[in-house]
């Protein structure tokens, strides 16, 4: 009896290891040269005077509108990618059983890093 209740304990310990360890979401980064610009992202988000830090679904997929004042506006295409760390965790998660835990991971985008991050854009200014 205890055996069963210890593997069931230990498999529900693994479940969403990555969403866990590294959570659902990331801090996107905008960098301007010059700085001081403006950034609007495609879901709502705004900061008036690079550098920018935001806080996102690492599941994201986003455009990121950066102007600046004499300078020719960018907009960058930020997406996402499956991390080493997250596919690590997403491994570990279906070896150890929790299959749980894996749909978890997948469905929270915990195994995911934001690309490219940080948003590095240099302004052509007249």
């Amino acid at each position: 009896m205890f055996k069963p209740t210890f593997l069931a304990c230990a498999i529900l310990s693994v479940a969403g290891c990555a969403t866990i360890t590294r959570g659902s979401n990331d801090t996107l980064v905008v960098n301007s040269t010059p700085s001081g610009a403006q950034v609007k992202m495609s879901d709502g988000q705004t900061c008036n005077n690079t550098p920018c830090t935001f806080k996102v679904p690492r599941k994201s997929e986003l455009n990121v509108l950066i102007t600046k004042q004499g300078c020719k506006h960018q907009q960058i295409r930020v997406t996402n990618k499956v991390a080493p760390g997250g596919s690590a965790a997403m491994a570990g998660n279906v070896f150890v059983g929790g299959i749980i835990g894996a749909g978890v991971d997948a469905g929270s985008g915990a195994m995911l890093d934001l690309v490219p991050n940080p948003v590095e854009v240099t302004l052509d200014c007249r």
